[in-house]
């Protein structure tokens, strides 16, 4: 595994094989990436929201 992240190496690995691109002067297909990207942060957002309103609740 490259780097300090915090990701363990099977999943850094299934990543790296879905962004990359031969045809890429840097290695990786960008709409890719982004999409990728895009997806996670979606997701966070759902969870974020679902704890906004546990803690909202608890609190009444």
């Amino acid at each position: 595994m490259k780097g300090n992240t915090m990701i363990d190496k099977e999943t850094y690995d299934q990543i790296a094989e879905i962004i990359h691109s031969d045809e890429s002067p840097v290695g990786i297909d960008a709409k890719k990436t982004h999409i990728l990207i895009l997806h996670k942060l979606g997701e966070i957002e759902k969870r974020l929201d679902a704890l906004e309103k546990q803690s909202k609740s608890e609190r009444e």
